[in-house]
């Protein structure tokens, strides 16, 4: 049930169990890094960037604990490769001589760490470089949303990745009758709770570039709608003196 792309089934042969042990732990250590198959995903996006001209390459990632781990993977790769590079030196002799029994060609294995150091310092370099990538933080405002994001935004500061926007999404706007009063008793609720932690988002990141994004009335689809709610990321509607009905009163 694993597709052969990913997985492998292994017999061993119990007369040879040193020889398997071995074989599989020089597989391991050259073709099975933690965090190789992103790595490879990662490096293979900036190929495509590079065989390309875009003005603006946007990456959707995915929730926070799979965001931070793609993103320490580089330097994580980084740090154990050049221990492998010096474990190269010291045993190649060994390696190079015990590769044709063991049935691995360790020798070009090896090789290819030294190819890859460099893409990784690159990409490492270029993740970085606050004029190449700018990490765009969204949330909506809930207690679990802001507390990992806050924690998204410490580990990126610790990477030394730049972040400096933060999207506030599904702000609710409550409808309010012409003496003032809002009409819509959940809105009011949930409007009264969000306010808390719009205020606590504005205190967190005064240095930060915060647009609140209304909670609509109509679902956010189609290119119409993701053209109109788009707008508003670039220039901000002024909620205090219009509905979220004005929004689209002519979708």
């Amino acid at each position: 049930g694993i597709n052969a792309e990913y997985g492998e089934e292994i017999f061993a042969d119990p007369e040879n169990e040193q020889q398997n042990f071995m074989k599989n732990v020089m597989k391991d250590v050259v073709g099975n890094l933690p965090g190789l198959d992103e790595l490879i995903a990662l490096v293979n996006i900036f190929k495509i960037v590079d065989q390309h001209q875009f003005d603006v390459v946007v990456f959707d990632t995915a929730p926070t604990g799979h965001t931070l781990r793609l993103l320490s993977i580089p330097r994580s790769i980084d740090k154990v490769l050049r221990q492998l590079i010096q474990m190269k030196s010291w045993v190649g002799g060994l390696v190079n001589a015990m590769s044709g029994s063991l049935g691995v060609n360790a020798t070009v294995n090896m090789d290819m760490m030294d190819e890859l150091l460099p893409v990784i310092e690159r990409l490492n370099k270029e993740l970085k470089d606050p004029d190449i990538t700018t990490f765009v933080c969204v949330c909506i405002p809930e207690f679990l949303s802001l507390y990992e994001t806050e924690r998204l935004i410490q580990k990126l500061t610790a990477l030394d990745i730049d972040t400096h926007n933060v999207v506030v999404n599904q702000v609710v706007y409550p409808d309010k009758t012409d003496t003032g009063k809002v009409s819509c008793g959940l809105c009011a609720s949930r409007s009264k709770m969000q306010t808390k932690y719009l205020d606590q988002i504005a205190d967190l990141y005064e240095d930060f570039h915060v647009i609140k994004m209304p909670q609509m009335p109509l679902e956010v689809k189609g290119t119409k709608v993701l053209k109109r709610f788009g707008q508003f990321l670039v220039s901000p509607p002024d909620m205090n003196s219009k509905s979220v009905h004005d929004l689209v009163h002519d979708l």
